[in-house]
């Protein structure tokens, strides 16, 4: 019998993780194909009249927005841990709607007032052409937040009922629709004649057409599913919960703009923008699916010892994209994913080889990130998150100020410069959840006891 039991144990086991990979699959192919997307547009840019100023002011026009668009980021994870019942989806839709509209209002001020002339053109150091064109980028960015948000929200509650087939079919569209109007916008008069117009058009088409199927799957398998009252849930829990949240992300997301200002004030500044904006893509694509594991722990959180097996997959993960990265990365394939698929300039590509050598390195924090970030989702411990934001932050600082002293290039120094980042972040998330002044919620089961 004990021989039998033994037997059974293995494919036990197996099977578990193969649920793990089975529910990871999509999220992980959508994270991929939406790189690829990225780097479609990234060619379409390098193919336009100007292409070099194109890449640089979009660049610096998506690290502000990226920085502003930050905290709802975290909006999945308010849909996938909080909306239990139609109660609750109404109220924490609102306050999604609240902070997309304010966003929204805090983009549109900067793009029309003299604040965005100072952010971009003085503080930046560009010229006045340059930092037009970022400030007409910004300007017709200004609704992203609250398509974002929305975006974000419904993802969330798909994933908590295991609809993640949903989110990826919908990204796919999403990556597919952007890619066939890149090339068919290439052509465009108008677009060969204001290039910033292409990458604009381009980002609208695609979230509009992902919004559209993720509300279909949201009103097809979410809203009849859930009870019409849960567990009490008021604006002050919302807020307490998500706070932590969109600080991480917002503090998280100033670290574009931050590298970008150092970067963009060293000599040759814009020639390091364009070489960003085209790595910061090409760098995330093998590993940017590994955040996505964070949603593991409370998709899972039913199955006995699942945290130590969730740790463990977590490892397997990321070392499996490590040597991927440095088979992509490390070997003459860069130089043929740079300059045919993407199709940079040689000066461009070569400046490129150290950025993405040290993007390398990424996987290895970030399957630790996100296996912490999961655990405080699961416990509804975000609060012990919140100095990992301003920790990061600090280290991208000290950074920076150290690499400015030495001769390595800028766009160098912003990628390293983000990996101190992100290992301090992770370092003070560990701290974080480890220390005794963050205790779980009344009524807020703890699975990690024992399993960590």
């Amino acid at each position: 019998m004990g021989r039998y039991t033994a037997r059974l144990a293995l494919p036990t086991t197996v099977s578990v993780y193969f649920d793990y990979a089975r529910f990871l699959l999509p999220l992980m192919l959508t994270t991929i194909v939406q790189g690829l997307g990225s780097q479609v547009l990234n060619g379409g840019m390098a193919r336009m009249p100007h292409a070099m100023d194109t890449l640089a002011s979009f660049g610096l026009a998506w690290g502000i927005t990226t920085f502003l668009l930050s905290p709802l980021l975290q909006v999945r994870n308010l849909g996938l841990a909080l909306v239990d019942s139609r109660q609750a989806l109404h109220r924490v839709r609102r306050v999604v709607l609240a902070s997309g509209l304010a966003l929204a209002g805090a983009m549109a001020s900067l793009a029309l007032t003299p604040a965005g002339v100072w952010v971009v053109e003085d503080l930046h150091g560009l010229d006045s052409r340059l930092s037009g064109m970022a400030l007409l980028a910004l300007g017709w960015l200004a609704p992203l937040p609250v398509l974002s948000g929305l975006l974000g929200f419904y993802q969330g509650t798909l994933v908590r009922l295991r609809r993640t087939g949903v989110v990826s079919a919908a990204t796919m569209a999403n990556i597919t629709v952007s890619v066939c109007s890149t090339f068919a916008l290439l052509v465009v008069p108008f677009v060969r004649a204001v290039p910033i117009a292409l990458p604009l058009l381009v980002t609208y088409v695609g979230i509009v057409v992902e919004l559209g199927i993720v509300t279909w799957g949201y009103r097809r398998y979410v809203r009849g599913a859930l009870a019409q009252r849960g567990r009490p849930l008021s604006y002050s829990y919302i807020l307490h919960f998500f706070w932590p949240l969109a600080l991480i992300m917002a503090v998280q997301g100033f670290s574009r703009p931050l590298i970008n200002l150092f970067v963009s004030r060293a000599a040759g500044g814009a020639q390091a923008l364009a070489v960003l904006t085209v790595v910061y893509p090409l760098g995330n694509l093998p590993y940017g699916w590994l955040n996505e594991m964070r949603a593991l722990p409370t998709a899972f959180k039913e199955q006995e010892h699942a945290l130590a097996r969730l740790w463990r997959f977590a490892v397997g993960c990321g070392l499996a994209v490590f040597i991927t990265m440095i088979l992509l990365y490390w070997t003459p394939l860069r130089v043929y994913i740079l300059r045919t698929l993407v199709g940079v300039e040689e000066a461009l590509a070569v400046q490129a080889r150290a950025p993405l050598i040290v993007f390398s390195f990424f996987p290895l924090v970030v399957m630790a990130r996100a296996y912490l970030h999961g655990v405080g989702l699961l416990e509804h411990r975000t609060g012990a998150l919140a100095p990992s934001g301003p920790a990061r932050i600090a280290a991208i600082l000290v950074a920076l100020l150290i690499f400015s002293r030495t001769e390595v290039a800028g766009a160098t120094q912003g990628v390293g410069a983000l990996l101190a980042g992100f290992v301090v972040e992770t370092g003070s998330v560990w701290l974080g959840l480890r220390g005794p002044w963050q205790r779980s919620r009344p009524g807020v089961r703890s699975d990690a006891a024992g399993t960590r």
